[in-house]
């Protein structure tokens, strides 16, 4: 099975841009009700994830921080707890499914490591219960 049967493409994705500040980046996950999303830089290459908890860890650990400030803090600065894997678009399901066991999502990327989506944990689970991979 082709893993892009799974895919959620980048326009549909709330990303955001190495270049955004502590306060866009709250701003665009608040706005979403997302937990974690994907970085990217200029050019689109995957970076990492930042979740929620990254974002508190820093403003706990190193600013007495009102949202007038977070602008002038660039989201590169927000050290990251985990390292979110991206999969190749060319992997095999058993691959994609090793590391969805790891991440609630697994960003896609190309052969240039441009991001071009991601495949939620959910969309695997949902696909083997809906084929009888998981009923009674």
């Amino acid at each position: 099975m082709n893993i892009l049967f799974f895919l959620t493409p980048k326009s549909e994705v709330a990303c955001i841009s190495e270049e955004f500040t502590l306060r866009q980046t709250i701003e665009k996950m608040e706005y979403h009700r997302y937990t974690a999303v994907p970085i990217l830089d200029r050019r689109g290459h995957y970076i990492g994830t930042l979740t929620e908890g990254d974002l508190l860890r820093e403003i706990k650990q190193k600013y007495d921080l009102n949202l007038h400030e977070a602008e002038d803090i660039n989201i590169l600065q927000v050290p990251r707890r985990w390292t979110n894997d991206a999969i190749n678009i060319n992997c095999d399901i058993e691959d994609l499914v090793q590391v969805a066991l790891r991440q609630n999502f697994v960003p896609v990327v190309d052969d240039d490591n441009v991001f071009i989506g991601i495949i939620t944990r959910k969309a695997i689970i949902q696909y083997a219960f809906d084929h009888g991979n998981l009923s009674k």
